[in-house]
């Protein structure tokens, strides 16, 4: 799909600006919340970013934050519509590389939203999202190219884009009754910094081949 069918160009101009995440990362981010609740206004994206300690993006790009995760979620809650969800990644007049990157990062967002949005997994999501926190642990060469080619790429687009709509059949919530917005302590740690006092403490995840999948 072309940047401008996709949104990406929209979202690109947006969030021009803004640069605390990549717009994959934040789609992705955002459409793991759409899986698990209802969708939420301007206020209710200023109040999320804000406790992921993101600096707030300026009112039009919350505005068609707000736009799009609701056009997500009401298309991830129809049977039909739901196949035909996408992640917001360039199309392929950019370089493959740029492309890796992308979904790289939407897969990293996806995996923050859904622990945002406090989702119970099955034991056969868990595996589903494990392989997509392989595709979020993908790392660029010392020239920053991605082991892969063409036909690695769309089965990996293929397999991400399916996990929402593999997730998306449980009941909504409200975002105001998360955690994160509700709160627990005046003195309680952010997500973002939960998620860096976590990673202190962890090595960094093993290269993962693409090519695995092809034994």
């Amino acid at each position: 799909m072309s940047d401008d069918l996709s949104g990406f160009n929209d979202w690109a101009e947006a969030f021009s600006t803004w640069t605390d995440v990549s717009i994959s990362e934040l789609h992705g981010l955002m459409s793991a919340l759409m899986t698990a609740c209802h969708p939420t206004d301007v206020a209710g994206w200023s109040a999320i970013l804000t406790e992921l300690s993101f600096a707030l993006p300026d009112e039009r790009a919350l505005e068609l934050l707000a736009e799009y995760s609701e056009d997500v979620s009401f298309a991830l809650k129809d049977k039909d519509d739901a196949y035909g969800y996408e992640p917001l990644v360039p199309d392929d007049e950019h370089e493959l590389s740029e492309r890796f990157l992308a979904l790289k990062d939407w897969a990293g967002g996806f995996i923050t939203g859904l622990g945002v949005a406090e989702v119970a997994l099955t034991a056969d999501e868990r595996e589903q999202v494990a392989d997509l926190t392989k595709i979020a642990s993908i790392r660029p060469d010392e020239e920053d190219e991605f082991d892969g080619d063409e036909e690695e790429y769309l089965y990996l687009f293929e397999f991400a884009r399916m996990v929402p709509v593999s997730l998306s059949n449980r009941k909504r919530k409200n975002v105001s009754d998360l955690s994160i917005i509700k709160g627990l302590s005046p003195d309680r740690l952010t997500a973002s910094e939960v998620q860096k006092e976590h990673e202190a403490q962890k090595k960094l995840p093993p290269v993962f081949n693409a090519m695995n999948k092809k034994q």
